[in-house]
């Protein structure tokens, strides 16, 4: 939903809009019956629903108008009223102004709950099916978890100095944080050093962006930055890398720009405990946020797809073969299928790695026409999908699902996971067996969910 609703009215309509901006940052009084899929409390006003920032479902707030569109309003909380049970004091100091974690308010087991149920609701309200049996929902460490993610940087004229974080509510600023209580520990601690680090830069306002990752080794930063650095900049890179530990990486271009300064030579991997598996990636590469919940995430896969030794099983949207490789563990054979080229290629690296002759990876996109693949005329017993957040309706609806009789769903976004799966029940004869939400992301509103179809 957009933050700001955008006013058509003609020349003669200024009253109505001056009514308009007069209403725009109105106080009011609002009772929140819901919690929306953003993690916004929903009540009504005159009538008119409202999406209201910082409140909870059971509460009453004094709220603050902040937009307005023709079938909602939105706002934000100025006081809690009547407080829900479920609300809990903020951890962070920058709750409310960084718009990494909009859930912190709430009660960590009822973050997961509330998940569940919109989950839930899209696979009724959407795909107007329902699960036959609701998983319980998978959690993890709900602070600490996130090892892969991009903090923002920008030099602030105003401040006269280097703000590096995440995003604020409304995009155009940067959140300047002391610490993050979601990001590893070890990185998230250190937020205020990497802004001084920047800050001590010739080139500080050519640098946009710092992305981090980890593996079981040291945490890697890639620092992007839009002009040449001078030597004096990639000295003091380099002695901050030294001092703290980190692999640093520099970007100066696209993608396949990005190269080590140090150390010169480094591997990234991490393990796969229980699946004699290895997984090496590079500093840029899509591995999942969450580790902890990554393996409960691979478990109950492999629970729900149940592998036998003579499956042969298609694994779409198979990155560098995170769920591929710890299913050629167990199946006969597997073929993982992946978009982005250079993901395939360390995706057969990792296979042959891990002495697994018997996963065998291709580059496609998904999104377009398959016909001339020659993986779609082989045959597959069983099939896992893990789509981004658009889903997988082009693929589903070109896919040869005869003779496949299980289906292992992963998904990013309970919208899409809906649509598809109301195809599969009506179009394709398949049966929600079941399905329940994965906290990959705690502390944010954001849901992962896992559904299972048998035919």
């Amino acid at each position: 939903m957009a933050a700001h609703a955008t006013i058509r009215a003609p020349e003669s309509s200024r009253a109505t809009v001056a009514r308009f901006r007069t209403k725009l940052h109105r106080e009011f009084d609002i009772e929140i019956h819901d919690l929306s899929h953003d993690g916004r409390g929903v009540g009504r006003n005159e009538g008119k629903a409202v999406f209201v920032a910082g409140a909870l479902a059971g509460e009453t707030v004094r709220a603050k108008q902040t937009g307005r569109n023709r079938h909602f309003d939105e706002a934000e909380t100025l006081q809690v009223l009547v407080a829900s049970p479920d609300r809990v004091t903020p951890r962070c100091e920058h709750f409310g102004v960084c718009a990494g974690c909009v859930l912190q308010h709430l009660a960590e087991p009822k973050q997961i709950e509330a998940k569940q149920r919109v989950l839930l609701e899209n696979l009724s309200r959407i795909g107007h099916v329902e699960p036959e049996r609701v998983l319980p929902a998978l959690t993890d460490a709900a602070w600490g978890y996130r090892r892969k993610g991009r903090f923002s940087v920008r030099f602030v004229e105003k401040k006269g100095r280097t703000v590096v974080g995440f995003r604020e509510s409304n995009p155009r600023f940067v959140a300047e944080l002391a610490h993050c209580h979601t990001v590893i520990p070890a990185l998230g601690e250190r937020i205020p050093e990497l802004a001084a680090l920047v800050d001590s830069l010739d080139g500080k306002r050519a640098i946009p962006q710092i992305e981090f990752i980890a593996g079981d080794g040291p945490i890697a930063l890639v620092i992007r930055h839009l002009e040449a650095l001078s030597g004096e900049d990639r000295e003091r890179l380099l002695a901050f890398a030294k001092t703290t530990g980190f692999a640093l990486f520099l970007q100066p271009g696209g993608v396949d720009s990005v190269h080590p300064l140090w150390p010169e030579s480094i591997e990234l991997s991490f393990a796969m405990p229980g699946h004699q598996v290895s997984m090496l990636f590079r500093p840029l590469d899509f591995i999942q946020v969450n580790a902890g919940l990554n393996r409960k995430m691979i478990a109950a896969t492999l629970d729900l797809l149940d592998p036998q030794p003579t499956d042969r099983i298609l694994d779409l949207f198979a990155g560098l073969g995170n769920f591929t490789l710890p299913l050629a563990r167990r199946a006969g054979s597997v073929v993982g299928v992946e978009g982005e080229a250079g993901l395939v290629a360390r995706a057969r690296e990792n296979a042959a790695r891990n002495n697994l002759p018997n996963a065998e990876f291709h580059a496609a996109d998904l999104a377009k026409d398959l016909s001339s693949e020659p993986w779609m005329k082989q045959g597959f017993d069983k099939l896992l999908l893990d789509p981004p957040r658009a889903g997988a309706a082009e693929v589903l609806a070109q896919l040869p699902l005869k003779g496949i009789d299980r289906i292992v769903y992963v998904s990013c976004h309970p919208g899409s996971l809906a649509r598809d799966a109301g195809f599969l029940v009506r179009e394709r004869g398949y049966r929600l067996k079941a399905a329940g939400a994965m906290d990959m992301f705690p502390q944010t509103a954001h849901v992962e969910s896992i559904a299972l179809f048998e035919r």
